[in-house]
């Protein structure tokens, strides 16, 4: 297994690369920025990159997946139900997608956006149970992503809701890597640290310990921190709806 997490502060985000040197695959979530940092260490480690993937259409800025994807010779890859103007390869929940001796496993886990999802990814040379989810905007250390796009915010709560119960599911020593951190607007009591695990959240993340449906989503839309001022344009632009400023 090789992992690598690159942290940006503008925006205020998290990217990954992982896989398997032994056979020479790897995918990148969520890249932000230049898309050379993840060229470089594709070549240093001596692989390739076979996936790259949008855990949702970010509003908060320019994806360069679709960049990363054409400049590598990867496949770009969204969640079946994404509504946007170009090719991709369409996830479903339970996909498995095989990276040399790692695996990773689609979650659909909507409620920051409709078609968010989480990747469960395992390493078959240790074990057969997920190693860690890499969990976007849904699932952050020390809160839950705010609820956006939604005509009715309650509703996107009530779905947030029936993914955080997913989550709950996972064995307690799966890491969590979170898409963003602390200086994030895409939740309200983010840590600056940018990993953790299932068990640490269910103890001490406010937002993921509520059991009850009603508390939480009265907890999701009260003080929801507003999207960022281009949140609607940058959506668009990346869904390929409209055309890049």
């Amino acid at each position: 297994m090789i992992l690598r997490q690159f942290l940006h502060s503008d925006p205020v985000a998290a990217s990954y690369l992982f896989g398997c040197g032994g056979k020479s695959a790897a995918a990148v979530v969520d890249p932000v920025g230049d898309i050379a940092p993840y060229l470089r260490v594709a070549e240093a480690t001596g692989m390739r990159i076979l996936y790259v993937v949008d855990t949702h259409i970010h509003a908060d800025h320019i994806s360069v997946g679709r960049a990363l994807a054409a400049a590598s010779g990867a496949e770009y890859l969204l969640f079946e139900g994404a509504e946007a103007g170009f090719p991709f390869l369409r996830a479903k929940d339970g996909d498995v997608l095989e990276l040399g001796n790692m695996t990773m496993a689609v979650m659909h886990t909507p409620g920051h956006t409709p078609e968010h999802i989480s990747l469960l990814v395992t390493d078959r040379t240790r074990a057969s149970e997920p190693w860690f989810a890499l969990t976007g905007h849904t699932l952050m250390v020390g809160d839950l992503g705010r609820t956006e796009l939604a005509t009715d915010a309650e509703a996107g709560a009530r779905t947030l809701f029936s993914s955080v119960r997913r989550f709950k599911q996972l064995p307690d020593h799966v890491e969590v890597l979170p898409g963003a951190y602390s200086g994030s607007v895409c939740g309200r009591s983010l840590s600056g640290k940018p990993t953790s695990t299932i068990g640490f959240e269910k103890r001490f993340n406010r937002a993921f310990r509520i059991e009850d449906e009603g508390t939480f989503v009265a907890t999701m839309v009260a003080d929801t921190p507003p999207p960022p001022p281009d949140a609607a344009r940058n959506r668009a632009t990346n869904a390929g709806l409209v055309a890049a400023a």
